[in-house]
């Protein structure tokens, strides 16, 4: 009996992920956008994150998030991703990750990429598509405000000026004067022609901002004051912890997945609970996707994208299908050793 045919497994390194997904924020946005298609059909299994906490590091997890994606993408797979936030002390970025990646017919894994840039990227991809879709029909913001200016930050700003964004004012706030200063200067070496100011209080940045990105790492609500936004903004909720259940209340709800942003005391899942039901919510991004949604203007309007490993397999799949393609995959020989159910003859 011959040896069953079991896909090739490839390790793909950041450095070919950063070089295919690099200057294709274009690209990447619509795999995104038809990843959201796709699971708003049906044909996606995305199943609650699994958050791996340590009462000794108590700021720190790891999350699992399995998921598996039909369409044209036909994948199975895992993000394997942590969060510790004392490594900006350190001088490395507090996230790492890695993306398996499993073939559909056979479920043996294709690949293990690192995937800290596929999930910004991803991040960021989902971020400038809900900046285009919910001010479809409206004049496009002038004025963006970053409150927290880590990684997550920088790749969302590459990808709203990668798919066509240009605004007058960019204004910076962070906790450390530091980072923001870092920020900043990045900002100026972009190229962007904004001028870019750094913000001493968060009531300052938001006030004068039309687009406010939260990118922190709050592990609970620490802007409460519903007044700072009367002049209704659209804010990308990113890191879903920093807004009250009251400021929530009083916006417009778009999320990515209601079931999976409703949890984990996201902001959400903070005014589920005050107020016993998900009435505050308006809608997921698919359905404005598919025009099932009004959107008001007269009150700010919130995206809180929980994040879906769907996301991250499409866009990991198309980085290993682009590598493959240029013949450029790093294939572990023999990686399967025991592919003879009864012994090699």
């Amino acid at each position: 009996m011959t040896d069953p045919q079991v896909p090739p497994f490839a390790v793909i390194p950041g450095s070919q992920v950063h070089r295919v997904l690099d200057g294709n924020e274009k690209r990447v946005v619509e795999i995104v956008e038809a990843a959201y298609r796709v699971h708003g059909g049906g044909d996606t299994v995305n199943p609650p994150s699994y958050f791996l906490r340590f009462p000794d590091r108590p700021t720190s997890r790891i999350i699992a998030l399995p998921a598996s994606i039909g369409g044209d993408v036909a994948v199975d797979g895992l993000k394997w991703i942590s969060s510790f936030p004392e490594n900006v002390r350190r001088g490395v970025p507090r996230a790492s990750a890695v993306l398996i990646l499993n073939d559909r017919d056979t479920g043996y894994p294709l690949a293990c990429m690192e995937a800290s840039i596929i999930s910004a990227a991803r991040t960021a991809a989902s971020a400038a598509l809900a900046a285009d879709v919910l001010t479809r029909g409206r004049n496009r913001p002038r004025r963006i405000g970053f409150f927290g200016v880590g990684l997550i930050a920088r790749y969302i700003h590459t990808y709203l000026a990668g798919t066509g964004w240009e605004f007058d004012e960019i204004g910076v706030h962070d906790l450390s004067t530091e980072h923001a200063e870092g920020f900043k200067g990045y900002l100026e070496r972009s190229g962007t022609g904004a001028t870019i100011t750094i913000r001493d209080s968060a009531e300052d940045l938001i006030r004068s901002s039309d687009v406010v990105v939260f990118a922190t790492v709050a592990g609970r609500p620490h802007v409460s004051d519903v007044d700072w936004f009367a002049h209704n903004p659209l804010v990308l909720h990113v890191s879903l912890r920093d807004l009250s259940p009251e400021v929530i209340l009083a916006s417009t709800n778009i999320v990515d997945d209601v079931d999976h942003c409703l949890k984990a005391d996201t902001s959400p899942h903070l005014a589920e609970q005050l107020t016993g039901d998900r009435s505050f919510l308006d809608g997921t991004l698919f359905d404005v996707l598919s025009g099932n949604v009004e959107l008001p203007r007269d009150k700010p309007l919130v995206f809180s994208p929980f994040g879906l490993g769907v996301l991250d397999l499409a866009v990991g799949k198309h980085v290993h299908d682009e590598l493959a393609a240029a013949n450029e995959l790093s294939v572990v020989p023999d990686f399967f050793h025991e592919l003879s159910r009864y012994g090699r003859s």
